[in-house]
């Protein structure tokens, strides 16, 4: 083995060593967004619509009849037509909690 091969494996353990380290320093990164809810909350599903009839799926989280997060989830998006109307009643289109 060459010096520069000795050279560039020390290097690349010396490397390997340090981000080891960083990342059992630092930890996991959470990207799960549930952490951050607490767990004396319940949650459910609703479709959000505004007045050109887009409608965004959101999970709502609640404390008794207090909104905690309202967090939107992903892809769950529709376009309905002009003329389109919400069949749901007002209470479960404007209610939350």
């Amino acid at each position: 083995m060459t010096n520069l091969m000795k050279k560039i494996l020390f290097i690349g353990l010396v490397l390997m060593l340090i981000f080891l380290i960083s990342v059992l320093l630092i930890g996991p990164v959470q990207s799960n967004y549930l952490e951050i809810v607490p767990e004396y909350t319940h949650s459910h599903t609703k479709a959000i619509c505004d007045e050109q009839n887009l409608c965004q799926d959101y999970e709502i989280f609640c404390e008794n009849k207090d909104v905690i997060y309202i967090i939107p989830i992903t892809g769950a998006v529709v376009q309905f037509a002009e003329d389109w109307q919400d069949p749901r009643d007002e209470e479960i289109r404007s209610g939350f909690c």
